[in-house]
């Protein structure tokens, strides 16, 4: 299938229960990427985006930045950097996205903040500033938020919960457009310090529930394999990520059985070592 058929078919697929309930999914975050999220070992920078309560475990100042071409498609390409830093009153995460091509493309700059409630509980809160911009119709804007907690039931057992765009996020002087709302909860277990496996529900505005499964081990200390899979849209997908001393390199896949593989990779720069 040409490219031009792929992006047909993605628009086909998808776009209409965007416009008929005139909301905006938010941009999916590859589950490769937040696999550590519910998780005391297998955390990273990376996890705040799965729920901001993550940026919590972040052992130092940290940078990142991950890319995807869904379906090898340019014009559907997404960017993301970010950065951590950990303060004596909690931690702090920033973020800049883009995605899309000339004719239309959508951008994001977020800020996070997580910390510690005692020992069995972490919280976080975010916001971001959202744009979209298509050709011969102008841009617009909207404000995003979101809140998440994640419970340390025991030292192997933890369970989140979270919930974005709750009110507001509406585009345009007529905002006849806003943000999904989305809920998501998920659970993590990580019988030692090699092994994690996480599931998660996502529901999201106008959609049916997605279930995701993820699992890592980690064969020695400067590799680890990650697998997982997704039931909306049904996707399977897998990676490793390769530890340099302080530079972690990822290169992951996922596939979709219509509209084919999404390669992506990541890089993060962690000044302590994330114990990955």
């Amino acid at each position: 299938m040409n490219g031009r058929f792929l992006l047909a078919l993605y628009i086909f697929l998808y776009l209409p229960a965007c416009l008929q309930a005139q909301t905006l999914q938010p941009y999916t975050v590859p589950p490769y990427a937040v696999t550590g999220t519910y998780s005391l070992h297998h955390a990273d920078l990376f996890s705040s985006e799965g729920n901001p309560a993550a940026l919590v475990r972040l052992p130092g100042l940290a940078m990142g930045i991950w890319g995807v071409r869904p379906f090898l498609l340019n014009e559907l390409s997404h960017y993301r950097a970010l950065a951590g830093i950990p303060t004596s009153s909690g931690n702090f995460g920033f973020n800049a996205a883009f995605s899309g091509f000339m004719g239309y493309s959508e951008s994001q700059l977020g800020l996070a903040y997580g910390r510690k409630l005692g020992n069995k509980a972490d919280v976080g809160v975010l916001f971001n500033y959202n744009s979209i911009r298509m050709a011969g119709y102008g841009s617009a804007s909207a404000i995003g938020s979101g809140a998440g907690m994640i419970l340390h039931l025991t030292n192997q057992l933890h369970a989140g919960i979270q919930v974005r765009n709750p009110v507001g996020g509406k585009f345009g002087k007529d905002q006849q457009e806003k943000l999904a709302t989305e809920y998501v909860f998920g659970v993590g277990y990580e019988p030692s310090a090699r092994f994690c496996f996480s599931t998660e529900i996502r529901k999201a505005e106008d959609r049916s529930p997605n279930i995701q499964a993820a699992l890592q081990y980690k064969p020695v200390s400067s590799v680890f394999i990650r697998a997982g899979l997704g039931s909306i849209p049904s996707v399977c997908w897998t990676g490793a990520g390769f530890l340099f001393r302080h530079i972690r390199l990822d290169l992951f896949a996922s596939f979709h059985p219509q509209l084919g593989i999404t390669p992506g990779m990541l890089v993060l720069f962690q000044l302590k070592s994330a114990g990955q």
